[in-house]
């Protein structure tokens, strides 16, 4: 089986995940009967076709829950539902609560006690941008967001040959960890080149707003520019947040720099 179709396979399950999906569209991308993909993926995944799909949409409209004020109605639409009820129903049964209460639970939920941090720890820097959707090259992994899994990835990432110049390198933290289960959380090491001796899964990223912040120095100390943007600049902000990945680009990191003080890195949050 050509895993580089397994993945884009499941990069079209990911990118239309609020839509009807058909088995033909598939088998086509896959180059597999249907009833071999599901053993695929189950045995890949840990779960089938169908519930990824509806596990994902009612992730992505618990995003929207948090960081919108969109009304449950569109969200419901906006992820793919057939109707409110069905969306009521389906989120209570996966979360416990209703979509309402979950808004109403909006702070205590992003103020986790493993979040807690003083905004004036940290001085933000905030832009507002527009970037231009662009083409990636990845590999991923399913992690808790801890840095050593992170390092892991980008290990046998970097392993490969790439062109020496003109190359940019991004994380795609396609999960939110307040939400979904963290041991099946994604993220992906993404560059704008395919390695030289290997072929990559590719997909887009960008073409749309995002606030950009900056994060200075090493990884280890990122989850504390997190801390500070969850809950200080995000609880204060009138901006609202869309689903998309949040997107980390590497500007100034171990094949550019010297010393881990000087990385540089932009943490990118999608806007509606």
């Amino acid at each position: 089986m050509d895993l580089l179709r397994i993945q884009n396979t499941i990069n079209f399950i990911e990118e239309n995940y609020n839509k009807s999906i058909s088995i033909e569209d598939l088998e086509n991308i896959s180059c597999c009967s249907y009833r071999n993909l599901q053993r695929i993926i189950k045995y890949s995944y840990g779960e089938t076709i169908g519930s990824y799909q509806i596990r994902l949409k009612l992730e992505n409209a618990y995003k929207l829950i948090l960081y919108t004020k969109e009304s449950m109605s569109e969200i419901a639409f906006q992820v793919g539902f057939e109707s409110l009820s069905a969306f009521s129903k389906s989120f209570k049964k996966n979360y416990n609560i209703t979509p309402r209460q979950a808004r109403q639970k909006r702070e205590e939920t992003i103020q986790k006690s493993e979040l807690k941090l003083s905004q004036s720890e940290i001085q933000l820097k905030t832009e507002i941008i527009y970037l231009p959707e662009i083409k990636i090259f990845y590999q991923c992994t399913r992690t808790n967001y801890v840095n050593e899994e992170i390092e892991a990835l980008w290990d046998r990432f970097s392993s490969n040959e790439f062109p020496q110049n003109g190359v940019d390198y991004f994380g795609v933290i396609a999960d939110e960890p307040l939400i979904t289960e963290q041991i099946i959380c994604r993220y992906d090491a993404c560059c704008t080149f395919q390695p030289l001796q290997k072929k990559f899964p590719s997909k887009t990223i960008f073409g749309r707003k995002y606030a950009k912040f900056i994060h200075q120095g090493d990884y280890s100390s990122i989850e504390d520019t997190y801390k500070a943007i969850y809950t200080g600049w995000i609880l204060t902000s009138r901006l609202e947040f869309g689903n998309s990945p949040i997107i980390e680009h590497y500007v100034h990191h171990s094949t550019n720099v010297v010393s881990e003080a000087e990385y540089l890195t932009e943490i990118l949050l999608p806007l509606l």
